[in-house]
């Protein structure tokens, strides 16, 4: 960072919900992070989706409301493009006092996690893909927004339509742009089968930087939507009767000689990548409540909608919650395909990555893979419903050896409550809560 370039930076931790909270901080003080880092309490990291502290959080009056200390990640500073001063950030990570990392922070969870893989000698790669809509949100409903070109509302998707693409062309070169800035590799931009949907796929890469690049994609492109007057949201359903809005994360894990694990050279792929599979079958209905974490990401969840409902695994199958996509076989892969856009990255890849480890130490087998539509057989289903999946996460005996454990009574508090708020707010008006919050 050169403080020379801005008056003042941003430093943000990212909370249980995505949401990046922080300061704003004069450049004079930018010397000052590497050495003493920044003091916030450990409880923000700790609030509800209105950013209200959590009743009975043991991270609040039991406590006194201690502080933790934010320290600089490896991701370093990066611009802010989409605002109209020239400013910086710097992601943090939250320590206790001790110097030990704070595992209810999202991203030192994901680190937890990813450091069982390292203790092996391994590294995780991970690839999103995000999907978004862009939406008219000046009224009391969300409308499409308008075609740059007509002026007129769009009235339906354009699924791979390039026409689309070139339409909001000023607006996505601009995000091309912002993400090269902030050091985002997008590979791909296309557009989707709902109305002003849109998917980025952004590069296969080391697992922690694709977290970082997913949330702070979000960031950008919600900043550039303003700008060009829409509003980009990533919530799981904007529309009752239309397309719903997804995340799936692919992943593969390379030894010490950068060799991928999953690969046995033939199209099955290894028993390292059978255990994988196996350990994120097992942790699925319980994980629900990280890759479903708000009362309207259910909404997403329906037969033939393009997103998972069953607990299944299949070799190039977009039906099955698993994908194991074909392609080269040194390429091999697992795709995650149950998340919708309104997850955490940070804590999506933390419970998946984690489920594939305990998968993969306890030599976990998969049932067969299956073939055809996964929406006409009988399998297991994912949690059925918001409250149901609290439920199960706060009690699953295989949850507590994927993920920490002060992270999963944190986010069972936090989401019991916004259960509670929320059903005092009508159902109409749930989109004001979320629309780019998520």
């Amino acid at each position: 960072m050169d403080p020379l370039h801005y008056q003042t930076f941003r430093i943000g931790v990212v909370d249980l919900n995505g949401q990046v909270r922080g300061k704003r901080l004069p450049a004079t003080q930018a010397a000052k992070l590497e050495n003493d880092g920044v003091r916030m309490p450990l409880s923000v990291l700790n609030v509800d989706i209105w950013g209200h502290d959590i009743d009975g959080s043991p991270l609040v009056f039991e406590t006194g409301d201690p502080d933790g200390i934010l320290r600089p990640t490896d991701r370093g500073a990066m611009p802010l493009p989409w605002l109209a001063t020239p400013s910086e950030a710097v992601p943090m990570a939250m320590f206790n006092e001790d110097g030990t990392p704070f595992l209810g922070d999202p991203r030192q969870a994901l680190s937890n996690v990813l450091d069982r893989y390292k203790e092996r000698g391994w590294s995780v790669m991970a690839a999103t893909e995000m999907e978004f809509t862009l939406v008219d949100d000046s009224g009391q409903a969300l409308q499409p927004p308008l075609d740059p070109r007509s002026g007129r509302r769009l009235m339906s998707g354009e699924i791979m339509g390039l026409d689309e693409l070139d339409a909001f062309d000023l607006f996505f070169t601009e995000v091309y742009e912002g993400a090269q800035a902030m050091g985002i590799p997008i590979q791909s931009m296309i557009s989707e089968c709902g109305i002003g949907q849109f998917e980025v796929t952004l590069n296969h890469q080391d697992a922690m930087k694709a977290a970082d690049d997913a949330l702070y994609f979000k960031l950008l492109l919600r900043g550039i939507a303003r700008k060009h007057g829409a509003c980009a949201t990533f919530m799981a359903k904007p529309y009752a009767q239309d397309a719903g809005n997804g995340m799936h994360v692919h992943f593969s894990v390379q030894d010490e000689q950068g060799r991928n694990v999953f690969d046995n050279g033939g199209p099955e792929g290894t028993d390292v990548l059978r255990h994988a599979v196996a350990g994120c079958l097992q942790a699925m209905q319980a994980s629900t409540l990280i890759f479903a974490p708000h009362g309207p990401s259910y909404d997403r969840f329906a037969p033939g909608n393009h997103a998972p409902t069953s607990v299944c695994w299949a070799y190039e199958n977009r039906t099955s919650a698993l994908r194991i996509p074909g392609g080269a076989y040194g390429a091999r892969r697992i795709e995650h395909r149950v998340a919708g856009g309104d997850i955490n990255p940070y804590l999506m890849l933390a419970a998946v990555l984690g489920a594939a480890i305990e998968g993969i130490e306890e030599e976990l087998t998969p049932p067969d893979p299956i073939s055809g539509n996964a929406y006409d057989i009988d399998l297991p289903h994912l949690a059925d419903g918001w409250e149901a999946a609290i439920d199960l996460f706060a009690n699953d005996a295989f949850i507590t050896r994927c993920l920490p454990q002060q992270l999963i009574d944190n986010m069972v508090m936090t989401k019991r409550q916004e259960l509670r708020e929320l059903a005092d707010i009508p159902a109409a008006d749930h989109w004001k809560t979320y629309l780019e919050r998520v």
